[in-house]
């Protein structure tokens, strides 16, 4: 599994999963089943970030990495 996911990619990954799962749990900024969607996609943007693969972008031939 080679990294896919570019540094600038994997920043705003990050930051898009802390702020859904801080809005999800911490900030009330959703409710009902739409928080348990947002705690989702904030692990999965997490997790895509700290090791730098996404199965997406492979499915669609995307490679945001330099290296």
């Amino acid at each position: 599994m080679s990294r896919n996911v570019g540094n600038i990619d994997r920043a705003l990954r990050a930051l898009v999963g802390i702020l859904a799962l801080a809005g999800a749990f911490a900030l009330g900024w959703f409710s009902g089943w739409t928080v348990w969607a947002a705690a989702v996609v904030g692990v999965i943007m997490l997790g895509t970030a700290a090791v730098g693969f996404c199965p997406l972008y492979r499915l669609v031939g995307i490679n945001t990495c330099r290296i």
